[in-house]
């Protein structure tokens, strides 16, 4: 077990390394998904402050989801992360992954964002 944490923290390093590279100023979209739930943030990494945030937990999302862990409690919570990084003045981000394969639920997340409007 721990060789697997240890192997999907080596990611994570990997993915943010090469995220900082290519960033230019742009916040970052990161994702964190769980065996029960998604949740995703704007962080700033210059200021080191959270911009905006959306998670399967939140309460007016929690509503209007079946569960917390399915490719649609995702791509509600990619659409209600894009909607509020909008209002909040972001529209260019980069995506990071956070270790995760992008298939599934973090591929979702991804696409929901983009299509209400967050370019990456």
């Amino acid at each position: 077990m721990a060789e697997v944490k240890e192997m999907t923290n080596k990611r994570a390093r990997r993915t943010r390394s090469k995220i900082r590279r290519v960033s230019k100023g742009r916040p970052r979209l990161s994702v964190f998904r769980s065996s029960k739930n998604i949740s995703a943030q704007i962080i700033d990494d210059a200021a080191g402050r959270t911009i905006v945030a959306a998670s399967s937990l939140d309460k007016d999302l929690r509503e209007s989801l079946a569960k917390g862990s399915d490719k649609a409690a995702a791509a509600i919570v990619g659409k209600a992360v894009a909607e509020r990084a909008l209002k909040a003045g972001v529209k260019d981000v980069v995506f990071d992954r956070g270790g995760y394969v992008y298939h599934g639920r973090v591929k979702t997340l991804a696409e929901a964002a983009r299509e209400a409007g967050l370019n990456f």
